[in-house]
């Protein structure tokens, strides 16, 4: 496999239940349709939530998602599994920038692109520094039980999101609880390809369920599906050009930390997963995702990072194969391109919607500890409690501190306190005694 710059996938022949499908693997292509099917859907939290909440085009987001991923496949040469979504740690500062009052297109978009574009070079430069000294400072500043807790914590301090959007009355909270049953019944007892589709087949079964329980019998919000009917088949995604700002690129470029810890943290997980050795692909994944996230700002779309929804998703399918991200890319690119797909998405019921999330995002918090697992740190050390204790209480409760015009949410209070907590708290080894 080292011998050239792209792997060359060798095919497993089934999909056996429990049978880890590699990096450089995969199964036959019906089968890797589906799962890079599987792959889009459970990015759905990045590529349209994370694009509504701070008043982005979805469609045209799903169709940077697609850019992004192909971009950040090229540069690692297809060894490092991950399809990119938008951040999650951009929408406070975000909102911040740009006034967004919570509903409808941001009209100040153009100002945050800006911001975006600063923190992807950012981004890109320290991938610069990494692919030119190595990885030893950034797993000196952020060793396993940072990365841990910092991926743990994007789960955590994602979950009142997922919850909230369910809690509009008590029908909602329900199908919601119908929707993690869907999932969970088919991650359980299903068995072969359709329990690695758990993610997909999950949501159609729960989106059945509730057109039949709203449209048939009545009750609840009814799914309208006359917006579907109306829209176009083909339409070309809205661009939007950046304006930079000063102040809203000095505001965003100090994101590209928290992606750091978020593309190290996910390079761990799969590592941990797969008994990979992805380390020195680092740089090269840092740089890929900042060159999406320059990319995508340019474009109009949000910053990008390798995101985690797809290590919950690999964990449970055990397949690892990095051409199922780029099956999965291209169905985005197609997607980008169809307002009438833009339209479905806008059926999906948000009960439904929010079921899924409380499924993944309860599958990123999980991956976390299971970096602290397989790397056996010591919760005996009181160093390492203290660390992990006040990361994730910092990123659940959304503690969020201004400095100036600098402003940081949950997600940024988390990885800067984990980062520098762990950093003051650090012992000098113990001298050898002199002989």
């Amino acid at each position: 496999m080292a011998d050239s710059y792209f792997p060359r996938w060798r095919t497993q022949p089934s999909a056996a239940e429990g049978r880890v499908v590699n990096t450089d693997e995969r199964l036959a292509w019906p089968q890797m349709l589906a799962m890079g099917i599987q792959h889009v859907v459970a990015m759905f939290g990045s590529t349209v939530l994370a694009p509504l909440l701070m008043g982005f085009d979805p469609n045209l987001c799903i169709f940077m998602s697609g850019i992004g991923t192909l971009l950040f496949f090229v540069v690692v040469g297809g060894r490092v599994p991950s399809y990119l979504g938008s951040s999650f740690a951009f929408i406070g500062l975000v909102i911040a920038v740009t006034g967004y009052g919570g509903h409808g297109l941001n009209s100040n978009i153009p100002v945050a692109l800006g911001g975006i574009v600063a923190c992807g070079v950012v981004y890109a430069i320290i991938g610069l520094i990494v692919s030119a000294v190595g990885t030893k400072w950034i797993e000196t500043l952020m060793p396993p039980l940072v990365t841990g807790a910092i991926v743990c914590v994007i789960g955590l301090n994602l979950a009142p999101i997922a919850v909230k959007g369910v809690s509009g009355s008590n029908f909602d909270s329900w199908m919601a609880l119908v929707t993690v049953l869907c999932v969970a019944a088919v991650a359980v007892f299903a068995r072969g390809m359709l329990q690695r589709l758990l993610i997909l087949v999950g949501l159609l079964a729960a989106y059945v369920i509730y057109a039949i329980v709203t449209n048939g019998l009545g009750m609840g919000k009814p799914i309208d599906f006359s917006i579907v009917a109306n829209a176009a088949w083909f339409g070309m995604p809205h661009f939007t050009a950046p304006v930079f700002n000063v102040q809203a690129m000095t505001l965003l470029a100090p994101i590209a930390v928290i992606l750091v810890a978020e593309n190290l943290g996910h390079i761990k997980a799969v590592s941990a997963m797969t008994g990979q050795n992805l380390d020195r692909y680092v740089g090269r994944a840092f740089i890929g995702d900042g060159l999406a996230t320059i990319v995508s700002g340019f474009a109009g779309g949000t910053g990008v990072t390798t995101y985690a929804e797809n290590i919950g998703v690999m964990a449970v399918t055990k397949i690892y194969s990095t051409l199922v991200f780029v099956i999965a890319a291209l169905i985005a690119l197609v997607l980008g391109f169809s307002p009438k797909f833009g339209a479905v998405i806008q059926t999906i019921p948000g009960p439904v919607l929010g079921g899924v999330s409380i499924v993944v995002f309860g599958l990123i918090a999980v991956t976390g500890a299971r970096i602290w697992v397989v790397n056996k740190v010591d919760f005996s050390d009181n160093r390492n409690l203290i660390v992990a204790a006040v990361t994730l209480v910092l990123g659940a409760g959304d503690f969020s501190l201004k400095l100036g015009g600098f402003a940081l949410g949950g997600i940024g209070t988390a990885t800067f306190g984990a980062i520098i907590l762990y950093a003051l708290l650090r012992r000098k080894p113990a001298q050898q005694p002199a002989v």
